[in-house]
């Protein structure tokens, strides 16, 4: 279990370097806005085929080839901080890295779910906590690195240094063909189902985990909103000045982190209370930053807004996880990743058009609308996937150390 929070760790120290880095890496690169945005669209372009693949290579291999992605994303952030020197050698940096990402992304939530069916209590919604508290710390001292003037590469190196012990790690943890029947005989198995219900996924099978995706794809789209516009929103609408539009991200990532670890012990049978419940608090969030006449009341929407978000996903992770056949747990991962991670892209472009269309104001009014269609679906699209019958009835996992 532990080696699935030091994968999130890792992850989420890679995320918080970056995104503190952005300014340096436009700098040391001499790319305009425009084309930083461009090069930016390189990251997606990479992650989703390498989303799409990891599955398969998890079910095949097992999971200690997550240890390898994991160290590997590490190392990738280090060259990207080296060789990043214009606009080509941006994207094909942004491009390699948003494929190392994708499928760490997949490697540590199908290393996460094998942990939590095989401890019999949660695990995924802490682990996504431990991402979320690493991507503000290794922010805010990226952010003191580069105030000290140290070079960009040092945080980035810091990084590939604890990416490169997180995959040791995994490596050791995780006993060789971790799934239950890796390679041939999962493929075989692919092509028949005796069990009832979707918890095998097979070619048959593959509607109820994008009936999750699709709830998964609304969950990402509310929270990346947020986290990429609380800063302009501050800005802009509230006219907050230089430092202070950086405590609304950070506000919104750290309620996020604080929400996982205090709820990530409510287990799959209070699933759908709890993504009811987190929609219904994300849509009363963004409506509170819409009508915000100060920071202070935005910064209230946000906590709203971070709290609601912040359990979404990984409890619809948790609910595929608990219930699909471990020789399959690689590419039902990938699958409800891959779909999800549509959202993540596209939370920020909806805002993008609403705001043109509407403003800013009438943009968030348009992400608690996100949070209301997942409320208002939710419930159809649990019942017709199947996941939510006990976990007891499906076959019960190995108790392999994970």
């Amino acid at each position: 279990m532990l080696s699935a929070f030091t994968a999130f760790a890792a992850f989420g120290s890679f995320w918080g370097v970056w995104g503190a880095s952005v300014p340096r890496v436009q700098d040391q690169a001499g790319v305009t806005d425009g084309e930083l945005g461009f090069a930016l669209l390189f990251v997606g372009a990479g992650a989703l085929p390498a989303m799409m693949l990891i599955g398969r290579a998890l079910d095949r291999w097992g999971l200690r080839v997550s240890a390898a992605v994991i160290a590997l994303l590490g190392l990738v952030g280090a060259a990207l901080a080296l060789t990043a020197v214009d606009l080509p050698s941006l994207c094909v940096g942004l491009a390699v890295a948003g494929a190392s990402s994708g499928a760490a992304d997949v490697a540590m939530n199908a290393v996460a779910g094998r942990a939590e069916k095989t401890a019999g209590r949660p695990v995924i919604t802490r682990a996504h906590g431990t991402f979320s508290a690493l991507v503000v710390l290794t922010s805010l001292a990226t952010g003191a690195a580069s105030a000290a003037s140290w070079p960009l590469a040092v945080p980035f190196a810091a990084v590939a240094a604890l990416s490169v012990a997180a995959g040791a790690a995994l490596f050791i943890a995780l006993p060789a063909g971790a799934t239950d029947t890796a390679g041939a005989a999962a493929d075989g198995a692919e092509e028949r189902s005796t069990a009832p219900g979707p918890a095998v996924v097979t070619r048959s099978r593959l509607l109820p985990l994008l009936l999750i995706g699709v709830l998964g794809t609304l969950a990402f789209a509310s929270e990346n909103a947020h986290q990429s516009w609380s800063a302009v929103f501050a800005q802009d609408e509230l006219h907050a000045g230089a430092w202070l539009t950086t405590v609304a991200p950070a506000v919104f990532a750290g309620t996020v982190a604080i929400t996982r670890f205090s709820l990530g012990g409510l287990g799959d049978a209070h699933a759908r209370t709890v993504l009811l419940g987190g929609a219904v608090t994300a849509a009363l969030g963004a409506l509170v930053i819409a009508a915000s006449p100060n920071l202070l009341t935005a910064a209230v929407g946000l906590v709203l807004g971070g709290a609601g978000t912040a359990v979404l996903f990984p409890t619809l992770l948790g609910v595929v996880s608990r219930n699909v056949e471990e020789a399959y747990r690689g590419r039902a991962t990938s699958i409800v990743g891959t779909v999800s991670y549509m959202g993540f892209l596209l939370g920020p472009v909806y805002v993008g058009l609403w705001a043109d269309a509407t403003g800013l104001r009438g943009a968030m009014v348009a992400v608690a609308a996100l949070a209301a269609a997942l409320t208002a679906l939710t419930p159809p699209l649990l019942r017709l996937s199947g996941f939510t019958a006990p976990a007891a009835a499906h076959p019960a996992p190995d108790h392999a150390d994970a």
